[in-house]
């Protein structure tokens, strides 16, 4: 079979983009011919995975482009021509290559898998500037609110529009999480199943070293509650002396977070890392008790939580979004309130001087893990859907 898998990035700037590259693997690894058309906008410094590239950019421009891309669908159109796929699978399209691919996929059978909320929300978050949850549809609610400005609203108005219009080109539509469903289906957007992320199966990580050691591992983002995870952490060395905490990636928030570090009086005992390699994060997450995930927005999924969970690291996470449908209840210090830097304070402690707790809860996230993220499974269901859209489209064409 011919997959061409279609996604506004070819670099790993965050889980969905990540989420492309393991599907391509693990469909290669079964025979099929699986391929990425991708934009060739870089908003990390990291060689591009794509097989195809059309015209992006992180620029000013990016605003229009993300609305009416004609030099990708012209691209995608060559690209449709030589390839032929068998299945078109759309997992990121809003940001770079624009809605203006979608009549050029029609006539294939094509399946999109929603892994955020840029379908039906401009900002991609469903998140208010307040940090409180959006639940208005898109329209003069995202101007009203705040959420984009007016020389952004209109071009992204089209973009919804021209959504709207084209969006039957889609045999199914899946999403990442239940979270990202009850999104869609507030918008009307009718989802046909809920396909995890796939996560590639690796060994269990090794026994955890002596000293008690937190890891973020994300975007330095205000949605990401980075700056509640350091808050949270200066009262856990107030009780622990001898935790550290590893903060590993890039974004607009590094330079007031090193800054607040620096008032917390951490440090001496919060590392912040730049962005690195899948496998070297891999290794930061074999020493650590306990990854924190303290976003503050409704985080569709949580790549992060999954990963850490694959490899029994202990995981403190929001209750927000999809992340309380990943964790489970692995342990009742697993899942925290949002934005609150006592709760998450907490939990840590509970972790950080309980070896065997954090023993115990990374043992259970590894059995759900395989269970329910494996990356083998999760594709065995992709191409479940795969087969049933071909026979639709070939009855269809008789």
């Amino acid at each position: 079979m011919r997959v061409l898998l279609l996604s506004d990035l070819a670099v790993p700037n965050g889980g969905g983009e990540v989420m492309v590259f393991t599907t391509r693997k693990e469909l290669r690894r079964r025979g099929h011919d699986a391929r990425i058309f991708a934009s060739s906008a870089r908003p990390v410094r990291s060689p591009s995975e794509a097989d195809y590239e059309c015209f992006g950019t992180t620029s000013r421009a990016r605003g229009l482009v993300q609305s009416a891309n004609p030099w990708a669908a012209a691209t995608l159109r060559r690209v449709m021509r030589e390839f032929r796929p068998d299945m078109v699978h759309v997992t990121m399209f809003l940001t770079q290559l624009s809605p203006l691919i979608l009549p050029v996929i029609r006539g294939v059978p094509a399946l999109f898998h929603a892994v955020w909320y840029r379908y039906v929300c401009p900002t991609g978050t469903k998140m208010l500037p307040t940090r409180t949850p959006c639940r208005e549809r898109a329209g003069m609610a995202c101007l009203r609110a705040g959420c984009v400005p007016l020389h952004d609203w209109v071009p992204l108005m089209a973009q919804h529009a021209m959504v709207r219009r084209w969006g039957d080109v889609f045999g199914a539509i899946m999403a990442v999480s239940d979270a990202v469903r009850d999104r869609l289906a507030e918008s009307g957007v009718v989802v046909d199943d809920i396909i995890p992320a796939p996560i590639p199966v690796r060994e269990a990580r090794p026994p955890l070293p002596d000293v008690p050691t937190v890891l973020f591992a994300g975007r330095l983002v205000a949605d990401k509650g980075p700056d509640v995870l350091l808050r949270a952490f200066a009262r856990v060395r107030r009780e622990l002396p001898a935790a550290r905490l590893t903060m590993i990636g890039d974004g607009p928030e590094r330079g007031r977070l090193e800054a607040l570090r620096s008032e917390l009086g951490l440090a001496d005992a919060v590392e912040m890392r730049p962005h690195v390699s899948h496998e070297v994060l891999e290794r930061a997450g074999d020493t650590a008790w306990v990854q924190a995930v303290p976003s503050v927005w409704d985080e569709p999924f949580g790549l992060v939580v999954a990963e850490a969970m694959m490899r029994g690291t202990a995981v403190v996470a929001s209750r927000s979004g999809g992340l309380p449908g990943v964790v489970g209840d692995l342990d009742p210090y697993s899942l925290v309130p949002p934005d609150d830097e006592h709760a998450l304070a907490a939990s840590l402690l509970a972790f950080l001087t309980d070896r065997a707790r954090c023993e115990g809860a990374g043992q259970a996230g590894r059995r759900a893990a395989l269970e329910r993220f494996a990356a083998d499974r999760v594709i065995d269901r992709f191409i479940d859907h795969y087969a049933r859209l071909g026979a639709v489209e070939r009855e269809a064409a008789r």
